[in-house]
């Protein structure tokens, strides 16, 4: 078994099907999905994650593609443009999970941990300078 990461965009002419449904049934698949925006008559977002067999899940995302779904291999709806950070600490003692910590204590330089990241959005909230931004 295998989890991947997804984030997905859906047209809006596409929003009203039940096509998460068809990966769990379908194509056997365990979705845990992060954080969603589906709303008739408009674009979709999806961050999720999918886990089961590598096969399941390549088939999983053809079927996918057929409906015109962007399926974004970045993983993630957030951002994090490190060019743009000042290294000012801010978003540090908002993340929950410490994906974003100090990377180096001499130079006190901001480092992203993508793997660690649960999207809860936080560091959106927080950075004065919009380092971290999100789809949603």
């Amino acid at each position: 078994m295998t989890t991947k990461k997804l984030f997905l965009f859906f047209p809006k002419c596409e929003t009203e099907k039940p096509i998460i449904y068809h990966l769990v049934k379908d194509f056997g698949l365990i979705i845990n999905i992060f954080r969603a925006k589906v709303t008739p008559d408009e674009e979709g977002y999806l961050a999720l994650d999918v886990t089961g067999e590598d096969a399941n899940i390549e088939k999983g995302v053809e079927f996918l593609k057929t409906f015109g779904v962007n399926v974004d291999p970045f993983n993630k709806s957030l951002r994090w443009d490190a060019s743009r950070c000042t290294h000012c600490g801010n978003c540090l003692t908002h993340c929950p999970t410490h994906a974003l910590k100090v990377a180096d204590r001499q130079t006190m330089r901001v480092a992203f941990i993508e793997e660690l990241c649960i999207e809860c959005l936080a560091c959106v909230r927080n950075c004065p300078y919009g380092v971290c931004t999100s789809a949603f």
